[in-house]
Formats: C-alpha cells, sequence, structure tokens
C-alpha cells in the first residue's frame, strides 16, 4: 500500500500498519517538528519526508491507497483553548483538501472528543459519522464515554 500520514508526529500510523501486517510500499509523511522527523528517520529511514501540509499536493506522492492522521486537537480539546477552527485545529481542513485532491481508497482522520457542533462539522466535510474508542483498548489511558460535552 501507499500511505500518506498527515500530521505523522512520530510515525505511529506505521508502526499501526506493521503490527497489523499491512504491507507498505510507500510511506509519505508530513510533519514539521523536527524531533518527531528525527524519531521517524531513525525507526524508519525508508519514510518519505515530505514536510508542511499547507504545501502538499497531489503531484507529490502521485496514487496512495490510504491516508491517515489527525490534524491539531488543541482547540478542539476539553483541555485546549476551545478556539475550534479558529486555532490550530482549522489544519482539519488542509486534510479535506489533500483527501478531495488525492482521493485514496480509504482514509482515516484520528481526533479528540470535542463540542457536538465541530464534530457535525467534521462528519459533514468527511461524510462519515465518527466511531469513538475508548483509548485503554490500545494505551494505559482510560478515558471514559461521555456523550454530553459541550
Amino acid at each position: 500500500m501507499n500511505i500518506l500520514s498527515l500530521f505523522d508526529g512520530i510515525s505511529c500510523g506505521r508502526v499501526a500498519l506493521e503490527r497489523a501486517g499491512i504491507k507498505v510500499d510507500k510511506y509519505y509523511a508530513s510533519e514539521i517538528e523536527l524531533k518527531p522527523i528525527e524519531i521517524s528517520k531513525k525507526n524508519y529511514p525508508d519514510i518519505i519526508q515530505l514536510g508542511d501540509i499547507t504545501q502538499l499536493t497531489k503531484e507529490m506522492v502521485g496514487n496512495i491507497d490510504l491516508i491517515l492522521g489527525g490534524s491539531p486537537c488543541q482547540s478542539f480539546s476539553n483541555a485546549g483553548n476551545r478556539a475550534g477552527f479558529n486555532g490550530k485545529s482549522g489544519l482539519f481542513y488542509e486534510y479535506v483538501r489533500l483527501l478531495k485532491e488525492i482521493k485514496p481508497k480509504y482514509f482515516l482522520l484520528e481526533n479528540v472528543k470535542m463540542k457536538q457542533e465541530w464534530q457535525d462539522v467534521i462528519s459533514e466535510e468527511l461524510g462519515v459519522k465518527p466511531i469513538e474508542i475508548n483509548s485503554n483498548l490500545v494505551s494505559g489511558q482510560y478515558r471514559k464515554t461521555n456523550k454530553n460535552i459541550e
């Protein structure tokens, strides 16, 4: 599979694909933070680092089977400034731009619990409803499901 990981961080998407036994032919990563890029390069030297998401185009990656990522959550999170799309979480629209431009077979967007109005905008843009997964399935954290966060 050809993968495009947006907001790649330390390439946890690559780790998950590997653990799931999914063969990765090419793995493109969009990340701007230097330390996470350094870790990714150490663990997976074959990752093709593309830099800033706002500068990415379809021509840079060609055919992609899977786009994955999670736009910044700080302005959606209860622990953040709650600025919504007016904060860094507005980079979600770059994810949408590339999804529409590249048209992969599959996509996955990860984010935090947020106000229903923001969740509704994301669902409308992506054409799907979210699936909520308790983080205790994959980590030591436990985040209680709460349908009423406003």
